[in-house]
């Protein structure tokens, strides 16, 4: 039996039908000289936000997977605002790479303003990773709670920062929760919705965790849906997958702008100064899912996490 079952309300699920046709709230202020780290910046929604944050005088270090692309973004944002740009080389299918990132971000000599974790993937088969690890699980999860874990005393002695997750509304497909026991899915069946949906959920308890770490101080740390836009997600994926994105998903995408005004608005906006913990569709606050608030869960998966970060 699901023991979540009882906690759900119909009344989130009619919330969450009706943000998805809001736009956001925009934020005018500019961010000069300020400095902005995205994950999977090179195309899509993080492409998006670097351009939206860097039209604003912000400066922008990336982390991604591709020199190449990476140093198009960099050519592209100095050539359209004139703006600082630096970025990171880092494979998040490969842990070496993952706690190299890590340390170079704790150890930068200026502030982290805005830290974007945007980068992740979306497959249909289940594949482990060189770290014997599920993909999905690694890359959208795990990397960024090793990110936060390595720079989050960095956080707290700048005494400043907002940490902003790409979540998704797919956590809701992780309706029973977490296997912490199975996070290989031997045991269970393997869907692209349910594994996504469960890495989307352990980000959001591993928020409960890693805000308690910040009360008392500026920083804060909060999630969004981005929308449903078009992006590159899912494009290993077989013929199948790919002709229902373009049909059902792509078709009915809104436009990216909102993704990247709604990342800019909560990691700006002196609204949102001391707002923190919180899951946004868009720059609307909604309730997470029950599975998504589990603190018992949340203290499970932060032990479980140090061990299969290599962080203990």
């Amino acid at each position: 039996m699901n023991k979540y079952f009882k906690q759900y309300k119909w009344s989130n699920i009619f919330a969450m039908l009706r943000n998805q046709k809001l736009d956001p709230e925009i934020c005018t202020s500019d961010f000069k000289n300020r400095l902005v780290v995205i994950t999977g910046a090179t195309s899509g929604i993080g492409y998006a936000a670097a351009m939206k944050y860097a039209s604003q005088g912000a400066d922008i270090l990336s982390i991604n997977r591709n020199k190449e692309k990476s140093e198009e973004l960099c050519r592209a944002l100095k050539s359209q605002y004139g703006t600082d740009c630096s970025y990171m080389i880092a494979d998040f299918t490969k842990l070496a790479d993952i706690h190299k990132a890590a340390k170079q971000l704790a150890e930068l000599d200026r502030n982290i303003d805005v830290l974007i974790h945007n980068a992740g993937v979306y497959v249909t088969r289940k594949t482990l990773t060189e770290d014997h690890m599920e993909l999905v699980f690694q890359t959208n999860y795990l990397s960024s709670f090793i990110l936060n874990y390595s720079t989050k005393e960095k956080f707290i002695q700048q005494n400043s920062g907002r940490i902003i997750f790409v979540n998704s509304e797919a956590h809701r497909f992780a309706a029973w929760g977490l296997h912490l026991d199975d996070l290989t899915w031997d045991k269970h069946s393997y869907s692209g919705l349910k594994s996504y949906g469960a890495a989307k959920t352990a980000q959001l308890l591993s928020m409960i965790k890693l805000n308690e770490y910040f009360v008392g101080t500026k920083v804060t740390i909060n999630a969004m849906h981005p929308g449903n836009v078009k992006t590159n997600s899912g494009k290993n994926n077989g013929k199948f997958y790919k002709l229902y994105k373009k049909i059902w998903i792509d078709s009915k995408a809104r436009s990216i702008e909102n993704s990247s005004e709604s990342l800019y608005y909560l990691g700006v906006s002196k609204k949102l100064e001391k707002t923190s913990g919180k899951f946004f569709n868009l720059t609307t606050e909604e309730e997470p899912a029950p599975p998504a608030l589990d603190k018992e869960e949340a203290e499970k998966l932060w032990l479980l996490s140090l061990t299969l970060g290599g962080l203990m």
